[in-house]
């Protein structure tokens, strides 16, 4: 019989791709068992590396627009894909055109240098820009992955971008970024795109964190973006007023909602002034790239990222593609670069973690080894498996 191996991990933040992550296990798999049956099905959650991932998967067509980058006058060429109707399975394969726009492209912590990072001063305005150029070309369905982002502020640049403006108490337009969130007095939404509405939002989101708070989008990710525990404050302040005014303008309490602190607040901003839903990144993603289907019918499924800790069981690419694997009765392996502790314990049975390093290596040299590491982590893992067979 001939053994069925799908493969189908996240990238390798800073070595691999998802694609490439994809290309070397399943080189693994087939150093080891030649004769086997493997699927390559790159995954992503809503982070760095969804577009390429869905474009692969799927082979939607791969556009690019120049927008705004999070600094201050950047200019960035980003990308988004355009899905090709019938070409997955699942709701989402009908009816409307339909866009994957990922805001890292446009307004991801990439793009900023170390010595810059300044929530006070990034902005989403590009991630609008690329909502708007989705619905400039027919798309009246538009998912929007909201991971890696440089940004605290609350979807503010992107809303502005879809013709919300924020005034002060004076009146005027405040400048863009989370430095400003404390000096918005009022929403001015009678500029908004009229196509929001006919156009269906889905956030493809990996956490939780509700907007404001010990858990919110300023005291969670904000020092990860280069907040000063001053800045930190101001911006917490900043984000519960945006909340209390889109509450009180809007009628929608973005608050204490799950997700809406994710990407510095663009849950929220989605939710408030597109009026998206927030869903699990990962399972959209599965339902986009049809990965059900392609499990149907393995033996096995592997998927991994670079580091695999205790964080990564809650809402992550290869958690996802693990449990839905376990779901179908597939046993399931999770490869990567580095394990913390028991990591992936709490998955519970048919799952498994396996580092692909032979043993104790610098950091630097694996990233820069990792094709070499993923596939002869493969194969090893793939040989230990025949052994029980």
């Amino acid at each position: 019989m001939v053994l069925k191996v799908v493969v189908a991990p996240d990238k390798f933040k800073g070595s691999l791709s998802a694609v490439e992550a994809a290309r070397a296990m399943a080189d693994g798999v087939m150093e080891a068992e030649p004769g086997a049956e493997v699927e390559a099905c790159p995954m992503a959650d809503g982070g760095e590396g969804t577009v390429d991932a869905v474009a692969a998967a799927t082979g939607a067509q791969v556009r690019e627009e120049e927008v705004s980058g999070p600094l201050p006058g950047q200019i960035v060429t980003a990308r988004w894909a355009l899905l090709r109707p019938g070409a997955f399975k699942g709701p989402l394969g009908q009816g409307e055109k339909t866009a994957v726009v990922e805001m890292a492209q446009a307004s991801g912590s990439w793009l900023v240098p170390p010595e810059k990072r300044d929530p006070f001063e990034t902005t989403t305005l590009g991630t609008g820009q690329l909502v708007k150029a989705a619905i400039d070309a027919g798309c009246r369905r538009v998912i929007v992955g909201i991971g890696g982002s440089a940004t605290v502020d609350g979807g503010t640049g992107m809303a502005s971008a879809l013709g919300y403006r924020f005034l002060g108490d004076d009146g005027r337009e405040v400048p863009p970024g989370g430095g400003s969130l404390e000096r918005i007095g009022s929403i001015d939404s009678s500029g908004k795109d009229s196509r929001l509405s006919e156009t269906e939002l889905l956030v493809a989101c990996d956490v939780d964190n509700p907007l404001v708070g010990d858990d919110g989008a300023a005291r969670v990710y904000g020092p990860q973006k280069g907040a000063m525990p001053e800045q930190v404050a101001a911006l917490e302040r900043g984000l519960r007023r945006l909340g209390e005014l889109i509450e009180a303008q809007l009628g929608v309490d973005v608050l204490k909602a799950p997700g809406a602190g994710a990407a510095g607040g663009l849950g929220a901003g989605l939710v408030a002034f597109c009026g998206a839903r927030i869903t699990s990144g990962v399972e959209l993603v599965a339902e986009i790239v049809g990965l059900e289907e392609k499990i149907r019918g393995a033996d096995l499924v592997l998927t991994g990222e670079g580091s695999f800790d205790s964080q990564s069981a809650h809402g992550k690419a290869p958690a996802g593609v693990a449990l839905i694997a376990r779901g179908m009765g597939v046993p399931a392996v999770i490869l990567a670069g580095r394990i913390v502790g028991d990591a992936g314990a709490d998955l519970g049975p048919g799952v498994a973690a396996f580092s692909v390093a032979p043993g104790p290596m610098d950091l630097d040299e694996a990233m820069r080894d990792a094709a070499r590491l993923v596939r002869s982590g493969a194969s090893r893992l793939m040989r230990l498996l025949a052994l029980r067979s």
